[in-house]
């Protein structure tokens, strides 16, 4: 069946006008976005007219990164430069120190922890477990304390 220039054209206008349905259908979308957006933003000029809100912030973590905090364990002194995690530290149990002090800092593993203390490895590895639940739930009290 052969397309009459009739029908090819009733198919162009047809085509034509579906193009204009969806690109202001499409505009319209864009219009009420934008708007919507508007209404949930605030302009800066606002803020600094009606309050006083500072457009940057400084963290805590990073105030003074330079400072040291010495900590003795196993008759070494190791330096931190978290005052709450020295602070938490020097708190706990001595044996629960040179335990954290092996693992972490003397990179021992828990088979040399064992052997120091005449344990088995999933012994010296219940005992690692429960210095670093010490040490959480230390640093929690402290969090806390600040807060």
């Amino acid at each position: 069946m052969a397309c009459t220039e009739a029908y090819k054209e009733h198919i162009e206008y047809t085509f034509n006008a579906f193009c204009r349905v969806v690109i202001r259908y499409a505009a319209i979308n864009a219009w009420r976005d934008r708007d919507r957006r508007r209404q949930r933003e605030i302009s800066f000029e606002y803020l600094t007219e009606e309050k006083f809100y500072p457009f940057s912030t400084t963290d805590k973590y990073f105030i003074d990164p330079c400072k040291q905090y010495p900590v003795t364990i196993c008759g070494q002194k190791v330096i931190l430069t978290n005052g709450e995690l020295a602070e938490a530290l020097s708190s706990l149990p001595e044996k629960k120190r040179e335990i954290i002090y092996f693992y972490f800092f003397g990179r021992y593993t828990q088979q040399e922890i064992g052997e120091l203390y005449g344990r088995c490895r999933s012994t010296a590895w219940h005992h690692i477990h429960s210095a670093l639940q010490m040490l959480h739930e230390e640093m929690e009290v402290l969090f806390n304390e600040e807060s």
